[in-house]
């Protein structure tokens, strides 16, 4: 069964409490779950992991760039100004998909740039926790 890692920054451990307007009433814990149930019945197996620390981020993605690893990856606010998490994320070596619960684009100007979707496969937002059911299905299709 082929591993995706599901790396989650800063502030995404607490959905549910955080900003339910925009990021919705589900939890971490139901994301997961979520992630977990979309890659089984997709023949994957999923690792989800959060931080809320840069440095080990990219270390994760070191982790999965050396293992030929896809990732689906939600940088949150590390999105908009972390050349660090970039410069990891074009060290890929098997697909990454850039994901948002919510649509940047539509929120804050500040939140309009991300510093990593140049070097990302691809980008899903807007689209609540369904826009990682969706990246696990580009994974799906991509490493077939």
């Amino acid at each position: 069964m082929r591993t995706v890692y599901v790396f989650n920054g800063p502030n995404l451990s607490r959905l549910g409490r955080r900003e339910p307007d925009i990021y919705g009433a589900e939890t971490f814990d139901d994301l997961a779950a979520l992630c977990r149930r979309t890659g089984k019945e997709l023949g994957l197996e999923v690792d989800v992991r959060q931080t809320d620390d840069e440095s080990e981020l990219v270390s994760w993605l070191h982790e999965a760039a050396d293992g030929s690893i896809p990732v689906v990856l939600n940088p949150a606010a590390f999105t908009h100004y972390s050349y660090a998490l970039r410069d990891a994320i074009a060290q890929r070596t098997a697909p990454l998909i850039e994901v948002h619960i919510s649509n940047p684009a539509a929120r804050e100007e500040f939140r309009h740039t991300s510093v990593v979707a140049a070097v990302a496969s691809g980008t899903i937002a807007g689209f609540g926790l369904r826009s990682y059911e969706l990246a696990l299905r580009a994974i799906a299709e991509e490493t077939r």
